[in-house]
């Protein structure tokens, strides 16, 4: 939980990170990163913690002498890389990929992991944050979290969403707001207190991305199913309905249209009041990424 050092990831840093674990896998550990990230040294464990926990770089420890080096992931290589799909997150598209990587890692982001899968309603506070979140890592027999430090994790996870008020009047680089505000995926109520969940239709979410979230929830809860309850997909822990907060209707309407974007492969069906999303072919998820952003260039 620590990991963030408090700091909401900036625009420019995970493409930063990035980029240096490529050159030298070993740069997180070294004296030398605050030099070469040119930031001071709790950002660059920030910067390490939130590229693992986007899962755009992975570790890897040498067996020689236990240090760890960071590789870059798959899915880090086709997004980020200077030939990959958005190296600089120009489209929002790429937002919403890091939402669902981050809202989905439970290891690494308990607090993002249980308020977008845990949290039934749309509104609630900071206080009843920190109890369910609490109860939740006790069930999980997670080592003890301290009071301080969950309540430090939680201030990070809203400001990751909620624009700070003085952002739009004082800019400097401590004020800069995480580029997943730009989702309106949270909002802070007029109270001071009390937040909002926006849940919808998310129509800057493009389709394909709805199917590689799709894909990557079927693999790794139902690969063997050749179909998948509607319930499943739009209230089930980690489904894509939760993380991306897609209403019921708005989730039915957008998997209507899933035959005609996927060629066929995936088809929705109502009948006699069960309605179903069918898989044709085992597609990899990281070739939707491929069809969007082939398609949008």
């Amino acid at each position: 939980m620590s990991g963030h050092e408090t700091f909401p990831f900036r625009y420019g840093w995970l493409k930063k990170g990035f980029d240096a674990i490529q050159e030298d896998g070993s740069l997180f550990s070294a004296d030398r990163a605050i030099t070469e990230l040119g930031v001071g040294k709790n950002m660059v464990k920030s910067i390490k913690y939130w590229c693992s926990a986007a899962r755009l770089i992975s570790a890897d420890r040498q067996p020689q002498n236990g240090r760890i080096n960071y590789l870059p992931t798959d899915i880090g290589t086709k997004l980020i890389s200077d030939a990959g799909f958005d190296p600089y997150f120009e489209d929002p598209a790429s937002l919403w990929i890091i939402q669902w990587q981050l809202a989905s890692n439970s290891e690494q982001c308990a607090t993002w992991f249980w308020l977008f899968n845990y949290w039934h309603g749309v509104e609630f506070t900071k206080g009843q944050i920190f109890n369910g979140v609490q109860k939740w890592l006790e069930q999980q027999n997670t080592n003890e979290v301290t009071e301080s430090l969950l309540k430090r994790d939680i201030d990070c996870c809203l400001r990751t969403y909620v624009r700070s008020r003085h952002s739009l009047n004082f800019v400097s680089e401590e004020s800069f707001d995480c580029p997943l505000t730009e989702l309106n995926l949270i909002s802070l109520l007029s109270d001071g207190k009390t937040y909002q969940f926006r849940r919808g239709e998310q129509n800057s979410l493009p389709d394909e991305i709805l199917l590689f979230s799709i894909t990557e929830f079927w693999n790794n809860n139902h690969s063997e199913a050749n179909s998948i309850a509607f319930e499943t997909l739009a209230y089930s822990v980690g489904s894509p309905g939760r993380i991306f907060k897609l209403d019921p209707d708005s989730l039915a309407r957008r998997l209507d249209g899933i035959s005609l974007v996927s060629g066929g492969i995936f088809s929705y069906q109502e009948s006699a009041g069960i309605k179903q999303l069918f898989r044709h072919d085992d597609v990899p998820a990281l070739a939707w990424l491929k069809h969007y952003y082939s398609k949008s260039r």
